[in-house]
């Protein structure tokens, strides 16, 4: 593994300190929760649901594909050679692109409520080298007997145990209630993941058996006092069933299964089939399905129209998407800034006022015709110049396009009197004239 040579080259694994290990579940004593509630919904379970699926895709595509810069808070300058930058913009380790980092962390995030990522550092100059995910089943956070916190890995392969440093680990928190392990979204909406699940089960049987509820067969005849049949079985084995069974049998090997709905039956010795009806009012497929889609989607904060359902229209669209940004994908981008400048900059670098930021334009952007009027409106006020402009658009400088225009239309209130006062001399020149 990619971190098993980083610790080769750190120098080898520190035992863990003693003290109260603090487990990855400790911050999940939610009132009302059973311990069958903390392992009932795995990671490859859950994501059997497409509903599920296709949220963790959009939340954990969104943050990936953000930008990250430096920025002085100060000066709100965006400093393009700073030692870290190529880090922070570039590949994070020898094994993956920034977005796929990026992905990977948000994943581990929504599906296991942590991420987590060791920093490789300089050894001489302290400044990261590299950023490598761990698992986070593998990571426990812990408690020493003095109260400070330190990270445990234990090897997947080996079990072997590293003590990490807690300024060594970045540390991606979902929703927390002790503020040091987070809770994730599955473990929380594991009663809804769980009925989306069966019934999803409950529909592939449903359509495997013809797609039609099965029904009984009758006769008259006595079959249950009747002499076993030996027959052959799919291993090749000689077993004896009753000849109810073999009738059951026989039936299903027509009549169940994909292709062989509505098939016409013969019956004899004086068989008769009775259906068990259900009509698909009766199952009301559409309303539960339409009701567990928007109750998976409530946990992840991911709007109805991204997952193909809920009623669909441009406008309402338009501003779901802008809440989608504001209030499901901002909150862990403000987390990740946080803990990517206390982590990743030097002490120094944060005194100067550098901090470590997210582009979030790029998922705020509207249509061409909004955008195009934004754009207008902040260029007449001198706020972007047309340089400006074109960087957003990833488009270079073009000869001239630093100037920031102004509009002598509007002045300040404690000229308003003399420019009125010449103007009206200047008006009076013309009649004149």
């Amino acid at each position: 593994m990619i971190f098993d040579k980083a610790l080769r080259k750190r120098g080898g694994p520190a035992p863990p300190a003693p003290g109260g290990v603090l487990t990855l579940e400790s911050s999940a004593g939610w009132e009302g929760w059973t311990s069958e509630d903390a392992v009932a919904m795995s990671r490859d379970k859950a994501m059997k649901l497409s509903t599920v699926s296709r949220c963790v895709e959009l939340r954990a595509n969104a943050v990936a594909m953000l930008p990250v810069y430096l920025m002085d808070e100060r000066t709100k300058a965006r400093p393009r050679d700073h030692p870290l930058g190529p880090l922070l913009w570039g590949p994070p380790n020898e094994a993956m692109t920034r977005f796929d980092y990026e992905r990977l962390m948000q994943a581990n995030l929504d599906l296991r409520g942590n991420a987590y990522a060791w920093i490789g550092r300089d050894r001489r100059t302290g400044r990261p080298g590299e950023l490598i995910p761990l698992r986070p089943d593998s990571v426990t956070p812990y408690l020493d007997p003095a109260g400070a916190l330190w990270y445990v890995y234990a090897d997947p392969h080996t079990g072997a145990l590293t003590r990490l440093s807690p300024e060594d680990v970045l540390h991606y928190k979902a929703f927390s209630t002790d503020g040091i392990t987070g809770i994730s979204i599955l473990r929380r909406a594991a009663a809804a993941i769980s009925t989306g699940l069966s019934a999803q089960q409950y529909q592939a049987d449903l359509y495997a058996n013809g797609g039609r509820p099965s029904g009984v067969l009758k006769t008259s005849t006595d079959l249950s006092g009747k002499p076993s049949v030996q027959i052959s079985n799919a291993k090749g084995e000689t077993e004896s069933i009753s000849r109810k069974e073999l009738i059951r049998r026989e039936w299903e090997k027509v009549h169940n299964g994909p292709g062989k709905g509505f098939r016409v039956a013969v019956l004899d010795l004086g068989l008769e089939y009775t259906p068990i009806a259900m009509s698909n009012a009766d199952a009301q497929f559409v309303e539960s399905e339409e009701y567990r889609v928007a109750d998976v989607a409530r946990f992840f904060g991911v709007p109805l129209y991204l997952l193909n359902a809920g009623r669909q229209a441009y406008s309402s669209n338009e501003q779901n998407s802008i809440d989608f940004v504001k209030h499901t994908v901002l909150p862990p981008i403000v987390q990740r800034e946080q803990e990517d400048s206390r982590k990743l900059l030097l002490p120094r670098d944060r005194e100067q006022g550098l901090r470590v930021k997210r582009e979030l334009k790029q998922l705020l952007r509207g249509d061409t015709a909004a955008q195009a009027a934004w754009y207008k409106a902040l260029w007449e006020i001198g706020v972007y110049s047309v340089d400006d402009i074109r960087a957003l658009e990833d488009l270079e400088n073009v000869p001239g396009g630093g100037h920031r225009p102004a509009s002598l239309n509007y002045v300040p209130l404690e000229f308003w009197a003399e420019l009125s006062r010449l103007r009206a001399l200047q008006g009076r020149r013309e009649e004149k004239e």
